[in-house]
């Protein structure tokens, strides 16, 4: 008995022993991290060990704790981070069993992040405006990083329209919580569904270019994933007011977040307003306000739902390009879309977007290195773009026999029109003086108002309401009505130290009703739904004119209402299903990722009306489904050349679904596909591309070196345009199918910071590319004009000779030089001078086919000359441009409320410059251009947008 119980004394002694000696050698890490300025605790930072996949967050208290039975030995480095402050380097040496604590972590509030947030003017508003040609592209994106070149892209080269690498914003994915925004009719992000709601987009990851993303495969410009998830933003408030010369003149902005309560809630607030009655362009009003409310709720260490809610309704006065006859005589603030009406402006051409979002997100962690986050989406609401609607005719019957009488004209509507402008009085080669007498009244009718006579119109409308007539004009919307429901989960997992696995399965549906509704009878009694342009075609019996007026032939002949549809009237189903896989694989001294997508898109476009032009199923019920399926392969990596030197590369193929708005030839009045017209399977858009970059990193310079190439083959587009140049001479509304096109993107970016002494520093960006069509594509005009007849509506004109010619993209070079000095005392100061070249017009597909050398027969014209021809068609340059903006803040800490204020100078020399521009395509044949260019203001030159003269942006705000 004494043996066995000695025995077991000495082997309970043994085991004892044995876990001691376990428990001393585990190696562990921990610590407390606190707020800088008032030493409350930190929850959710992150922390990690750079170079591996080790990593957790803080908890309520702030605190951490690795306790990781692999944690690499040696010297290596704790990164803590978390947004709105600076993140924090702790160079550590790890021993086998030793126990680390970092107590006492003191992370300090970046000031420069508030300015960065405060100097963004609402990027995303300038969105709104104007042609998809001139549209800002990446730019609201940007503002997730401190890289130098992005940075200098983001806030002084996105007024000039400049792109990154020459890419449209559909070339850039926007996520909020996950949940990709872009659009399926146009594959762009609808920035006004969020727009002043800047405090509440503070959080965010991005990408740029073909980087990794945890999230979804990604594109060619990058992903920006904003986290509206409310224990994500930092406890506290803040209120701020600003204002501006540019957009709005005010805004005013509130919000509040709670924190993670000891209930386990978390709930963030925030409201704005922005407001004006024009900004730097005339009439260009600014009505918007903005609503968020973020709630969630904590069930476990492992579950929490959150639900957020968008709401931001807003209305905007438009402008529009104007051609360089105009511009010399109005300047760069004219803007012919308004004019007074009983002494009110009133913009006729509006923007009103209200599509509010809700979305429901479940995060779950399957365990320590293992996460899901699945998430629900709707969206419903309307964008609606108001203009005037000058074809009001009335209704007679003679003998049985249908006629319509009446119809306004557009030079009645638009002050611009060629008509009312001086060069249409000049345009024969010899002007006499009735000639000149008749230019000069238009000039000096320009100068005194140039504006929309709202009150003729109403008065014109309501003497035809007196005798029984229907209106001549009358406002209306184009309007599209969407509900879209989104989808997907997200799968995260930590294989080891260093492997992690990311997938995603994405759904997106969208219903979409798009129409012409009556919004303002201008005093009239009603107006007659018929095409009046097809009434005017005079080789057709009056039978078949009055069949193809018709907007719907199961409703003849309709008078429509305020709140009426007309004109047009159908429905976009569509579906959008992919997948995506991602492995990364993170070493000491290289880090590299391998990522693949596929996916599936569907469209059907269903017909609400009959068309006139387009009787039974050829507009009305359902169209052949559409389908596409797409795949892709991206990987890239970045080796660690030494402690501060870094190549980095990227490579990727992929193809895209054209979008819906290039997937129809004419979706308002039909249901044919872009195939059904070109008689062969529409091609998706293949994207291959590389890129490289050196990166230095010390401690006086920050350098970013980058090379990129991009091909992008078999794209198509879609437009609309009025044209007298079809067949020599003869006129037509059309549209242009362009197909098979191949563009390429080859250039360069710099980016290069240098610390002087720690309040001072200099920078450097440039950016050179060249970005062109890479071939000649496919170009078909349809039209229900009766020069179309003897071709069934469809007209092949062959190959586009396009290869060569720039695209229009804004500055395709760019280059900065700036200093920045922060003092102490939390005040600072920076200026930059911006040089901008290489922008070039956009040009005109159709003048560049065999269209522009034959006459009405079909045959080359007789007085060609090819040389004449060649620099008819030679592709517009601007002019270099100079820019010089300046930025200054300063913030003060009193007791636990933060005061500042922020302000910015752009362009302070008022420089004018052309932003964008296209060519018109009215005149598109050789013998019409050659007249063109004789003359010394041409009648349909091409049309401008210009940039903001001296603007301010001030903001002031205090944060507690």
């Amino acid at each position: 008995m004494t043996y066995h119980y000695t025995t077991l004394r000495y082997i309970l002694i043994f085991f004892l022993y044995t876990n001691a000696v376990c428990i001393a050698q585990k190696t562990q890490i921990k610590g407390i991290i606190k707020d800088a300025t008032d030493f409350n605790y930190l929850e959710n930072v992150a922390v990690s060990i750079k170079g591996t996949n080790i990593k957790t967050l803080s908890n309520v208290y702030g605190e951490f704790d690795f306790n990781e039975n692999e944690l690499p030995l040696g010297k290596q480095a704790v990164i803590c981070s978390k947004e709105g402050y600076i993140t924090k380097y702790f160079p550590v040496l790890i021993n086998k069993g030793d126990s680390l604590t970092l107590n006492n972590i003191l992370l300090n509030y970046d000031f420069d992040a508030e300015h960065n947030q405060a100097s963004v003017i609402s990027l995303s508003d300038q969105d709104l405006d104007e042609n998809d040609e001139t549209i800002s592209t990446v730019l609201p994106l940007l503002k997730a990083t401190r890289d130098v070149y992005l940075t200098a892209a983001a806030f002084d080269f996105g007024t000039t329209f400049f792109r990154p690498r020459g890419l449209g914003n559909e070339y850039g994915k926007v996520l909020i919580n996950g949940i990709e925004m872009n659009k399926l009719s146009d594959g762009r992000p609808q920035w006004s569904n969020w727009g002043g709601l800047n405090d509440v987009q503070r959080n965010q990851e991005f990408s740029y270019g073909l980087s990794e993303n945890d999230y979804v495969f990604g594109d060619l410009s990058g992903t920006s994933n904003s986290i509206m998830r409310a224990s994500k933003y930092r406890k506290g408030g803040r209120i701020s007011y600003a204002s501006s010369n540019r957009t709005y003149q005010g805004r005013i902005m509130g919000t509040y977040n709670s924190g993670m309560t000891e209930k386990g809630w978390a709930y963030t607030v925030s409201i704005s307003r922005r407001f004006g009655k024009e900004g730097f362009v005339e009439g260009t009003l600014y009505d918007a306000n903005s609503f968020f409310v973020s709630i969630e709720k904590r069930l476990n260490s492992n579950h929490s739902i959150n639900f957020t809610g968008i709401y931001a309704p807003n209305r905007r006065g438009r402008s529009t390009a104007i051609t360089d006859e105009v511009y010399q005589i109005k300047g760069n603030t004219y803007n012919p879309n308004w004019g007074y009406q009983k002494g009110r402006i009133r913009n006729a051409r509006e923007r009103v977007v209200e599509e509010p979002i809700l979305m429901v997100n479940h995060y779950w962690n399957l365990s320590k290195n293992t996460r899901l986050q699945t998430n629900i989406a709707i969206q419903k609401g309307s964008i609606a773009n108001s203009r005037i609607d000058n074809g009001g005719s009335d209704l007679l019957l003679t003998n049985g026999n249908v006629t319509y009488l009446g119809g306004g004209r557009s030079v009645a509507t638009n002050p611009v029109h060629p008509d009312n402008l001086p060069s249409s009085f000049l345009k024969d080669p010899n002007p006499g003086p009735l000639d000149f007498q008749g230019a000069f009244l238009a000039q000096q009718k320009l100068i005194d108002n140039g504006q929309i006579e709202w009150d003729e119109l109403i008065k014109t409308n309501q003497q035809s309401a007196k005798q029984g007539k229907n209106a001549t004009y009358i406002l209306y919307d184009d309007k599209i009505e969407d509900t879209q429901i989104i989808a997907n989960t997200i799968f995260d997992s930590d294989i080891g130290k260093n492997v992690s696995l990311n997938a995603a399965l994405h759904y997106k549906s969208l219903h979409s009703e798009n129409f012409a509704e009556v919004s303002d009878l201008l005093g009239g009694n009603g107006f007659l739904d018929v095409d009046v342009f097809a009434l005017s075609v005079t080789d057709r019996n009056i039978s078949e004119r009055v069949n193809n007026a018709q907007s719907d032939l199961r409703n003849p002949n309709r008078i429509v209402k305020v709140g009426d549809r007309y004109d047009y009237n159908y429905s976009i189903n569509a579906t959008k299903m992919d997948g995506f896989v991602q492995g990364q694989f993170k070493f000491n001294r290289f880090n590299f990722f391998v990522s693949g997508t596929v996916s599936k898109t569907t469209y059907q476009r269903e017909g609400l009306f009959e068309n006139g032009y387009f009787s039974g199923v050829l507009s009305y019920g359902k169209s052949k489904s559409i389908d596409f399926m797409n795949f892709g392969a991206k990987s890239g990596g970045t080796l660690t050349i030494d402690g501060h030197q870094f190549f980095n590369f990227h490579a990727a193929y992929f193809t895209k679904s054209p979008t819906i708005r290039n997937s129809f030839a004419n979706s308002r009045q039909n249901n044919f596909s872009i195939s059904e017209i070109t008689g062969k399977e529409q091609e998706n858009e293949k994207i291959q591309s590389i890129d490289a970059s050196y990166i230095l990193r010390t401690s006086k310079i920050k350098a970013k070196l980058t090379g990129y190439y991009t091909k992008t083959l078999d794209a198509t587009k879609t437009s609309f345009f009025f044209t007298e140049a079809i067949s020599g001479s003869n006129t037509g509304f059309v549209q242009e199918l362009l197909t098979d096109i191949d563009k390429l993107h080859i250039g360069g970016e710099l980016g290069i910071e240098y610390q002087i002494i720690p309040e001072l520093k200099v920078k450097g960006v440039a950016a050179i590319g060249k970005f062109t069509f890479d071939n000649n594509p496919n170009l078909i005009l349809t039209s229900t004009s009766d020069v179309f007849e003897d071709f069934n509506g469809v007209k092949d004109f062959g190959k586009s000779y396009l290869k060569g010619y720039h695209l229009s993209s804004g500055p395709q070079r760019a280059a900065q030089l700036g200093f920045e000095y922060k003092d102490p005392t939390f005040w600072w100061f920076g200026t930059t001078v911006n040089y901008f070249s290489n922008a070039y017009i956009n040009v005109s597909p159709f003048a560049r086919t065999s269209n522009f050398v034959t006459d009405s027969s079909g045959q080359p014209f007789n007085d060609f000359d090819p040389n004449i021809a060649k620099e008819l068609l030679r592709q517009e340059e601007f002019d270099d441009y100079f820019l010089v903006n300046a930025v200054g803040g300063k913030s003060w800490r009193i007791k636990k409320y933060t005061v500042g204020f922020f302000a910015s100078i752009t362009n302070i020399f008022n420089q004018e410059y052309k932003t964008g521009g296209f060519e018109q395509s009215r005149n598109a044949n050789y013998r019409l251009a050659l007249a063109e260019s004789r003359r010394k203001t041409p009648v349909f030159g091409p049309k401008y947008f210009f940039g903001f003269g001296t603007s301010y942006y001030m903001n002031m705000y205090v944060r507690f």
